[in-house]
């Protein structure tokens, strides 16, 4: 049977989405390319490799298998890209990283610039998700590093620390909240909202908290970014809850106010996790460095299961 590198990507994707549809997304391909690869895998093995249901897909025993396999295939080529990189000019390498919302927004895009910069022979592909579903997909082997906020449960994935996050009320000058020290979350839940689009992944953090105070997050409005989101914020629309970094920057351009929220969860520790820092391709290993250099060298340390 022949498989090419993009067929093993795309099973993986899929897999990883639960969805053909959305695993040709995340592989850059048309539907209907996507689904006739699909097919032409499982005719190449004489197996069925995905359950199909009105949700969507999951793998059967023997998509299993391929894609334990496709794994260690797409695994040792990364290896193998690093490893002959430093010896060969224009070799290029590619490092897929996941991202929570606050380290994508806020901390990710100067240090990467950075380093794309400095690294024109390396790719690097870049997702938002929860840290939920990051820690599942690097722990699978679908990404080569994950960015997470570290009250999520890491498992046996190797961490290293990366920024602080507190997430703060941002609210009109003028509102109630303005004298306010501190404020609890479900105190503000009594106010309307302005969220971010859906799939974000700090909108599904803050809605899932909501959920366990037994009350919703009543949302105005979505919009597709924290500058959108602390401009309605400023108009009156709404109150919205964002990144201290991200509340701080606009304050200096938008008649707004952040109020801290009184809960544990609204400080994160963000940290850079991978099953393996040592056994990562060379040149998502330069990554993970360039990541954490403005910090004291610290020992790579394994969370308790």
């Amino acid at each position: 049977m022949r498989f090419d590198l993009t067929d093993l990507r795309l099973f993986l994707h899929v897999i990883e989405a639960g969805s053909i549809t959305h695993g040709a997304n995340r592989g850059g391909l048309a539907l209907a390319s996507a689904s006739e690869r699909i097919r032409d895998m499982e005719e190449t093995s004489g197996v069925s490799l995905l359950e199909r249901n009105p949700r969507g897909v999951q793998p059967t025993a023997a998509g299993h298998a391929l894609a334990h396999h496709a794994r260690v295939v797409l695994g040792q080529m990364e290896q193998m890209r690093g490893e002959l990189g430093q010896y060969a000019k224009g070799l290029r390498g590619h490092v897929r990283l996941l991202s929570n919302t606050a380290a994508l927004l806020e901390f990710l895009p100067d240090t990467l610039a950075t380093f794309l910069a400095a690294h024109p022979t390396i790719d690097v592909d870049v997702e938002e998700r929860t840290s939920r579903e990051i820690v599942a997909s690097v722990a699978g082997g679908l990404a080569d590093i994950g960015v997470v906020a570290d009250t999520t449960d890491l498992g046996a994935l190797e961490t290293l620390p990366f920024r602080t996050d507190r997430l703060v009320l941002i609210i009109p000058e003028s509102h109630a909240f303005a004298e306010c020290r501190s404020i609890t979350f479900r105190e503000a839940l009594a106010e309307p909202f302005i969220g971010l689009s859906h799939g974000s992944a700090l909108q599904a953090y803050l809605s899932d908290h909501a959920a366990r105070t037994g009350r919703t997050l009543k949302l105005r409005v979505r919009v597709s970014g924290v500058d959108a989101v602390c401009r309605m914020v400023e108009r009156g629309v709404g109150v919205a809850i964002v990144s201290e970094v991200a509340a701080e920057r606009f304050r200096q351009t938008a008649a707004i106010r952040s109020v801290p929220l009184d809960e544990q969860w609204a400080l994160r520790h963000l940290v850079i996790c991978a099953r393996d820092m040592a056994a990562l391709p060379r040149h998502a290993q330069e990554l993970v460095q360039h990541l954490t250099e403005s910090r004291e060298p610290v020992t790579i340390a394994k969370s308790a299961d």
